[in-house]
């Protein structure tokens, strides 16, 4: 497995964090329209109809295709549409769903044998340190629950990476896709339960072209495009490689939100996301340059 990103695979990723990042602020948008359970079910409804009839099965387990489909459906994006429907502003959620780096990394960890090396752990504390400075602004742009279930999210969205990881080398678009299976149900059964029909006949009833349009970029652009491609890295690829790129989702994040939402940035929002991507720095450039000189120490022993 390659340990570093070939230039084409970092334009790949790249892009993939620009979509992410801009979602965050596609998604307050549709929840101006939608109930949020009933978003994330159409979304993944999207994903799965028509491509399924087009995609073979992957060469996969059920199982596997089932935890990654909850994990990303009812876990990241049940949990992420909760928290953005009025408990955490979309260019915070898109800074604090990056905890998905270190979740993964754990994992990692555990489940392939990983080592957490010196300069990770002073990543997880410059990141640490800026989840504490959006602690210490509750209640402006963000409450405890946001921010608990955009955790749980982020949690979730590492379960799913590793998911994909121990599937191997598979046709990623068509693993995104036949996973859907698994996450549509789940989500339309709790949206009927939490959100009720009134609100579901409501949302649709009053749903224009841009709310579809909404959902499309979702499915295709965000879901389709984006997961496809990173569930493609990460069979490539070790976590610590892959994931920490997703920490430039914040910069697009806020971007977006405040040049499509109008979304303030104050000064301790960027003092956070300052710090997360200072992690960002340690985790990439350090790694890098210890891999580069590990071969002379070696020979010089």
């Amino acid at each position: 497995m390659h340990t570093h990103l070939s230039f084409r695979d970092l334009l790949l990723a790249l892009l993939v964090v620009f979509v992410w990042g801009v979602n965050f602020a596609v998604i307050r948008i549709g929840l101006d329209a939608l109930p949020p359970l009933l978003f994330a079910a159409l979304r993944f409804t999207f994903v799965l109809v028509p491509m399924v009839f087009f995609l073979p099965k992957p060469k996969v387990s059920w199982a596997n295709l089932a935890f990654y489909g909850l994990a990303i459906g009812l876990g990241q994006f049940g949990l992420l549409f909760i928290a953005m429907n009025g408990m955490i502003s979309p260019g915070l959620a898109s800074l604090v769903i990056q905890m998905q780096v270190f979740f993964t990394i754990a994992l990692s960890m555990i489940r392939s044998g990983e080592r957490l090396r010196p300069y990770q752990l002073m990543a997880f504390a410059l990141t640490i340190a800026g989840m504490g400075v959006i602690v210490a602004h509750n209640g402006k742009g963000t409450t405890i629950a946001g921010l608990v279930l955009t955790l749980g999210a982020a949690a979730s969205w590492a379960l799913a990476n590793q998911a994909s990881k121990e599937a191997g080398k598979v046709n990623a678009l068509a693993y995104v896709v036949w996973a859907s299976i698994f996450s549509m149900p789940p989500l339309y059964l709790l949206s009927l339960w939490r959100e009720g029909w009134p609100a579901i006949a409501t949302g649709l009833s009053h749903a224009g072209w841009g709310t579809w349009a909404v959902i499309l970029y979702q499915s295709v652009g965000n879901t389709m495009l984006g997961y496809g491609v990173w569930a493609w890295l990460h069979a490539r690829y070790p976590a610590a490689t892959v994931a920490p790129l997703s920490l430039l989702v914040p910069v697009f994040g806020f971007a977006a939100s405040a040049l499509i939402l109008g979304e303030p940035l104050q000064g301790w929002k960027i003092s956070a996301a300052l710090l997360v991507l200072a992690g960002l720095a340690v985790n990439l450039f350090w790694g890098r340059r210890a891999n580069r000189f590990a071969p002379v120490v070696q020979e010089a022993r």
